[in-house]
């Protein structure tokens, strides 16, 4: 039976192919990372009205926080009555919390297909000739190496924990401004992407890193 993901797995390995040869007289042997990076820019600017969309829903949100506490005031004798109010200020348009997830959500796709198929060693019946790319002389399908000090991982992982920093320290400022305690464990979220590095192969965690340092960017100058 067909997989699901077999018909975007081949697309992307075409097109991330296609890109790879046009970039090769300028990249070299780095030409695939280099084309995964340019499909990765291309996917966020695709999803780039997601994360004005989240972007808007977070302002909106921050607007009803003081009518929220008025309300908890208003109401704190009578939580029933308090959480049908609040139900209806979450049903105003552009205040749901599910619109913050909305750019998380739309990239699992893409990200799982990228995984696929750097996992995969045929593509529709025939060699992945993408696994022939590697970076700094590590394979770009190739899985962390266990309890290995390859200079390319631990690069990998240092970029990501420095990304992953500067979100948390704008996260932190934001939650400031609105007067909002950010729970630890949402602190903590963000270096999660250091760990699944660990478990995927190198071209995924290219995908991550380019993904992360985009939403950083991104969100910095959306908020400007």
């Amino acid at each position: 039976m067909s997989d699901l993901f077999d018909l975007p797995v081949s697309g992307a390995y075409h097109l991330v192919s296609a890109m790879s040869s046009l970039i090769e007289p300028f990249a070299g042997p780095v030409a695939v990372p280099v084309a995964i990076v340019i499909f990765t820019v291309v996917i966020r600017l695709l999803l780039h009205p997601f994360s004005r969309a989240a972007v808007r829903g977070e302002r909106a949100r921050a607007v009803l926080m003081p009518r929220v506490s008025e309300l908890q005031q208003r109401h704190s004798n009578d939580p029933e009555r308090l959480r049908r109010e609040i139900a209806k200020l979450q049903a105003e348009p552009g205040s749901s919390l599910f619109v913050g997830f909305l750019p998380m959500l739309a990239q699992l796709p893409f990200f799982w297909v990228l995984y696929r198929l750097f996992s995969a060693v045929t593509i529709t019946g025939h060699p992945n000739a993408l696994l022939a790319g590697s970076l700094f002389g590590a394979p770009i399908g190739l899985h962390w190496p266990l309890l290995s000090g390859t200079p390319v991982f631990i690069g990998l992982a240092v970029l990501l924990a420095v990304v992953a920093w500067f979100s948390v320290r704008w996260q932190s400022r934001r939650a400031a401004e609105a007067g909002i305690s950010t729970p630890r464990v949402l602190r903590l979220l963000p270096y999660g992407t250091v760990l699944t590095a660990a478990f995927v192969p190198l071209a995924a965690g290219l995908y991550l890193l380019t993904s992360t340092a985009w939403t950083v960017a991104e969100r910095a100058l959306l908020y400007r």
